[in-house]
């Protein structure tokens, strides 16, 4: 997480305010929340927009998401408990509740949330329980009502089939292997896919976790529902495949059919 701040100090001075706000991702303000508070309210337009700010009293005792906590604000509060010791002070529903939410849910798929509008319904529904993913491919019209999201992901959906027991190195080598064959690069992966059998399988888990991508788990009748251009040994278990099927349920078009490296099966789509 380190590496994703790159910081730049710099004395407040009321007439550098706007600069401050367009020209940095992030703000960390080291000054009362209620100074904070007066000084940004006039400038509040729109949650999606509005620069994520966090407020640190000046003993270094806690940070305050005050802007955005959704959108960058809580993520940074907590970095800079993990580095200072101090508290997180994060109060927004989801993350005192120990919930997901539809910002984490899209930035864990690499996608944006179209219909911004709707993330007030989904996080609330967040609240009460776990709010299912789907993928629908077209073409197709679709008429959806206010408290449905509509994600738009962006990057490559790579499919893995695996035998069990396989190590996280195997997984890595074959999906560098799969990307060289293809052109493409691991920063270019939005999300892995697989079978739900392997959802507890270990060395899977920690190839994505080295990624730093998220591992979706497919059902029987998801997977079951595609049409791979390639026979599979998944037949036995009453599959049509796993790394295939994996990435045509999710992906727009497949631009690389399963191939087997050692004991690793690697699709990749877009």
């Amino acid at each position: 997480m380190q590496e994703r701040y790159s910081p730049t100090i710099i004395l407040y001075e009321k007439e550098k305010l706007e600069m401050m706000l367009e020209r940095y991702e992030l703000i960390v303000a080291v000054m009362a929340v209620g100074i904070v508070v007066r000084m940004l309210c006039p400038r509040l337009m729109d949650k999606w927009t509005d620069r994520p700010v966090v407020a640190v009293d000046s003993a270094l005792s806690s940070a305050v998401p005050v802007v955005g906590g959704h959108h960058g604000a809580n993520e940074l509060a907590r970095f800079l408990a993990s580095q200072l010791g101090l508290f997180a002070a994060v109060t927004t529903a989801t993350d005192a509740s120990g919930r997901s939410c539809l910002e984490e849910v899209a930035d864990r798929l690499h996608a944006t949330v179209v219909n911004k509008e709707s993330s007030k319904a989904v996080n609330l529904a967040f609240l009460k329980e776990d709010v299912p993913v789907l993928r629908l491919k077209g073409p197709k019209i679709v008429i959806v009502d206010e408290d449905v999201a509509i994600l738009k992901t962006r990057g490559l959906v790579v499919g893995i089939g695996a035998r069990k027991g396989v190590s996280a190195s195997e997984v890595l080598q074959a999906i560098d292997e799969a990307l060289k064959e293809t052109g493409k690069r691991r920063d270019e992966i939005a999300i892995l896919a697989t079978a739900w059998l392997k959802s507890e399988e270990e060395g899977m888990r920690q190839a994505a976790g080295i990624l730093g991508k998220e591992m979706i788990c497919l059902s029987k009748e998801a997977l079951n529902s595609q049409a791979p251009s390639t026979t599979s040994r998944a037949r036995d278990l009453g599959l049509n495949g796993v790394a295939e099927p994996s990435v045509l349920a999710l992906a727009t078009k497949l631009i690389f059919p399963k191939k087997a490296y050692g004991r690793v099966t690697v699709a990749i789509g877009e």
